[in-house]
């Protein structure tokens, strides 16, 4: 990834430019000086923003604008990648969204069974540019949820600057999330392919979220 105008600017879904948006990272970025610094509060204000929750998927396009998305309270992986690319652009740093497979060890019993598999394809995270350096960023577990699983919240250290990825085991040492493949990063959400593939590999969750939307107008 460079520093182009594509990684900077606002797309469709990831409207940076928004004024909603504009004030979140604002509020978010608040004293800080370097581009380190607007990282770590960035990633850390969207990671604390919207509480975790994989039964949120949608299928409608409007929902995976970072406009929109803000305005909410729980998320999964893939809106929570798009704000936090949104905000980071709104401050002025270069930022992608990237997509991986990924294998929840510890996966309920529940989402199992909405899955049908373990295995979380298109998990969303953000790949941020600093110092011609790419640092890939995973905004999906707030705080509260790692505290069930007694592993820290992943944070980024502008002294320090790494990789803040999916823990690999829990807090008692069992394996948790496990990276398989890596689906590259991208300008834009490519949410057609996203949403064909869930749709494939998941059938069950289609037709949740068609039931959960059918409730919602029937109220």
């Amino acid at each position: 990834m460079s520093q182009s105008d594509e990684s900077l600017g606002p797309t469709r879904f990831i409207d940076s430019d928004h004024p909603t948006i504009v004030a979140f990272a604002k509020a978010a970025v608040g004293d800080a000086t370097t581009n380190a610094e607007k990282v770590e509060r960035l990633f850390r204000a969207v990671r604390e923003h919207l509480r975790y929750d994989p039964y949120t998927v949608s299928f409608a396009p409007e929902d995976y604008l970072a406009s929109r998305i803000v305005t909410g309270n729980a998320g999964y992986c893939v809106p929570k990648a798009v704000l936090l690319t949104a905000v980071l652009r709104a401050a002025g740093i270069p930022a992608r969204i990237g997509f991986a497979d990924v294998k929840n060890h510890l996966s309920s019993k529940k989402l199992h069974d909405v899955l049908g598999s373990d295995l979380f394809v298109f998990h969303g995270y953000v790949e941020v540019m600093l110092e011609g350096k790419p640092y890939k960023l995973t905004p999906a577990f707030n705080a509260s949820l790692c505290a069930r699983f007694g592993v820290a919240p992943l944070e980024f250290d502008p002294r320090a600057p790494a990789d803040a990825l999916l823990q690999s085991f829990d807090g008692e040492g069992k394996k948790y999330m496990e990276y398989t493949a890596d689906r590259g990063t991208f300008a834009e959400l490519p949410l057609d392919e996203i949403l064909a593939t869930f749709t494939k590999e998941y059938p069950r969750l289609r037709t949740l979220a068609r039931e959960r939307d059918e409730a919602f107008h029937a109220r």
